[in-house]
């Protein structure tokens, strides 16, 4: 997640707990070799989980010496982007853009797996223009020598729009020998435990609903325990805020504080009704404390159960599915693998016990790997 899985973020993340992988911005990869300011700027560790540093590319030697440097440099996962759809991006044919060349995918990853002996990961979308060749894609990842792979059930075609369709994640799972992690609309803590369920991958990655509700891993590990989940209060939700908001200013001068405040904002007016025009009342403020006066007057006005961060589905997000007729239910054009149809649903990182903060997102499962793992 460009520009908000920084380190102060991961780290603010996975010390709530249930996070077992913190994951990077996405590194590029150019011409220039990483220098020495771009790896601190990056593998920054966490006393709360390990670091999967995703790099992104598409020249073969480029990405094995990126490889190499960034496991010198303490990483605990490499991970290669093939999932971004932003433009910018696909027209240097990397991150997304990368579905459409097999052959320079698998060769890629090749130099990547004999430039490092850290476990190797992909993630991937559902395909470009569509979800045909997913299975193609997966195998090529399996067979180039990556530990695991992570899928959201997505287009590039498709950004975020609709709602994931976890059915490619399980076929993935029924084709594949590698451990597969899902992610795609996870949107409360109930959802993981489902995902999983219905997909039966190894792991689940949690990137958008984490920033919605940064209770959702403490919430997952509270559900496997068999524990009542927290229920995030107003309070709770204010003292976050400031939390974070303090750690930013500790970095970063106020003008960027400013928007990287309305960047959350963004995710976390979403746990509150629409009608109170919050967001965009938000998004016009021009400082941090009008930002954060703004939020806090909203939420102290909210009553009792008026906001949406429970661990069982509420009212305002639509989760994904596996399964026809659930919560998620597929919409007319279907889209698990076929043709050109959608990959999504009408609407809208990862070892040993815990969860994992993306450019890909947070992880909760288990992905048993034999590689050992950097201390």
């Amino acid at each position: 997640m460009e520009g908000i899985t920084h380190p102060p973020m991961r780290d603010l993340m996975a010390a709530r707990g249930g996070v077992g992988i913190v994951c990077t911005e996405f590194v590029r990869v150019t011409s220039n070799p990483l220098g020495a300011k771009m790896l601190r700027k990056h593998v920054v560790t966490t006393p709360h989980a390990r670091l999967s540093v995703q790099v992104m590319g598409n020249d073969i030697a480029q990405m094995a010496d990126a490889t190499a440097l960034v496991t010198q440099a303490g990483a605990d996962i490499v991970d290669i982007n093939l999932g971004c759809p932003a433009p910018r991006v696909v027209r240097k044919g990397v991150g997304s853009a990368m579905l459409k060349d097999l052959s320079l995918l698998g060769r890629v990853l090749e130099a990547m797996r004999k430039a490092t002996h850290l476990p190797l990961s992909a993630k991937i979308r559902a395909g470009f223009d569509d979800s045909s060749a997913v299975l193609d894609v997966a195998r090529v990842v399996q067979e180039s020598g990556a530990d695991f792979i992570t899928v959201h059930p997505r287009r590039r075609v498709d950004f975020y729009q609709g709602v994931a369709d976890w059915r490619i994640t399980r076929r993935l799972v029924e084709h594949l020998a590698i451990p597969v992690v899902g992610n795609g609309d996870v949107w409360y803590a109930v959802d993981a435990l489902r995902m999983r369920a219905e997909t039966g991958c190894s792991a689940v990655m949690i990137g958008r609903p984490a920033l919605r509700n940064p209770w959702i891993f403490s919430q997952i590990a509270q559900l496997q325990a068999g524990a009542t989940p927290h229920a995030p209060s107003t309070s709770d939700v204010m003292a976050y805020v400031d939390t974070m908001r303090l750690m930013w200013e500790e970095h970063f001068p106020e003008r960027l504080v400013v928007g990287m405040l309305k960047e959350q904002m963004r995710y976390l007016c979403r746990a509150v009704d629409p009608a109170h025009g919050l967001l965009r009342r938000v998004l016009l403020a021009a400082s941090v404390h009008e930002i954060t006066d703004l939020f806090a007057a909203t939420l102290c006005a909210l009553a009792p159960g008026d906001l949406d961060l429970g661990a069982q589905p509420g009212r305002f997000e639509q989760s994904g599915s596996a399964v026809h007729g659930s919560s998620g239910a597929i919409g007319k054009s279907g889209g698990a693998v076929s043709g050109s149809s959608s990959s999504a649903i009408d609407r809208s990182s990862a070892i040993e016990n815990g969860a994992s903060a993306k450019c890909g997102a947070l992880v909760h499962g288990s992905v048993p790997i034999e590689r050992p793992l950097v201390q």
